[in-house]
């Protein structure tokens, strides 16, 4: 028997012939000149606006920045209304993901897509639609008006209704996505064993999808925090009742810069708190 007749021989090396590398198995292979001055400008052009902010801050005098009547006013009216519009995304959002993701109902794609339609829609498209709906002389505020004395525009729940309005949807999207990812079957056991299918949700689906419903409304809220558009063209902007910290920014930066800078701080602050909270879900690679 020849060496090239032995069991394994055919395995090694030809003699003379170096081995390939595969690709991804050892070494880091080249980034792309035309990739990488693109990406490191896209870099750039996303890190710089804020550096700037942190270059240009008023550090001595931000405690006294932050320690003004208005300041506290706008940061408490801004986490009690994203804080309420969230309760309301969850209370409505929550059954509308599950009916996207569970149910099959003529015009389903087009009522996904009117979910979403926020997500695109200008803010200040959004105020206004508000208005026009629940307004004194709205299609539905007329109503409230004349029948209960409601009266929704230009006041704290206004604020509310506005901020809902805009964050529900990322709420929606992110809870209908871990619903089609989960395994029904878990429903159907549960189900078939005699459970309805409301305690079937409550009792086996919300525990699955709960992860989902964390980060959408962690999300929402965010968004609801610094929501501006539809905020100040639904509910205005007056200090102590509608004035959030977004429409105090912009108040500030045409008498303050340095009141506005110190409030953009927080909003920032508050943002990277809210991708620390979502880093375990979609920042780290599986």
């Amino acid at each position: 028997m020849t060496s090239l007749d032995k069991p394994g021989a055919a395995a090694g090396p030809r003699p003379g012939r170096p081995r390939r590398r595969r690709a991804g198995a050892g070494g880091r292979r080249g980034v792309p000149l035309p990739l990488l001055l693109p990406g490191l400008l896209a870099l750039a052009f996303l890190l710089l606006p804020l550096l700037a902010l942190l270059l240009r801050a008023p550090w001595r005098t931000l405690p006294r920045q932050l320690g003004s009547t208005e300041v506290w006013q706008a940061l408490q009216l801004s986490l009690i209304s994203a804080t309420a519009a969230t309760a309301v995304s969850l209370v409505l959002g929550v059954p509308l993901a599950w009916l996207l993701a569970r149910t099959e109902f003529p015009g389903r794609g087009l009522v996904r897509a009117l979910v979403t339609l926020p997500l695109v829609l200008p803010p200040v498209v959004g105020g206004v639609a508000l208005l026009l709906a629940l307004g004194r002389n709205g299609v539905v505020g007329q109503w409230l008006d004349a029948w209960f004395g409601i009266t929704l525009p230009f006041t704290t729940t206004g604020v509310v209704i506005a901020e809902a309005f805009v964050a529900m949807p990322f709420l929606v999207i992110s809870v209908e996505g871990t619903l089609r990812a989960a395994d029904p079957r878990y429903e159907e056991a549960a189900t078939t064993l005699g459970a309805s299918r409301f305690t079937a949700f409550r009792r086996v689906t919300l525990p699955l999808i709960a992860p989902g419903i964390a980060a959408g409304a962690v999300l929402a809220w965010a968004r609801a925090l610094g929501e501006f558009g539809a905020t100040i063209t639904f509910a205005g902007n007056f200090p102590g009742r509608t004035q959030t910290m977004p429409l105090s920014v912009y108040l500030a930066l045409q008498n303050d810069p340095e009141a506005a800078i110190a409030l953009s701080l927080v909003l920032l602050t508050v943002s990277i708190a809210v991708l620390a909270a979502l880093r375990d879900r979609w920042m780290t690679t599986p």
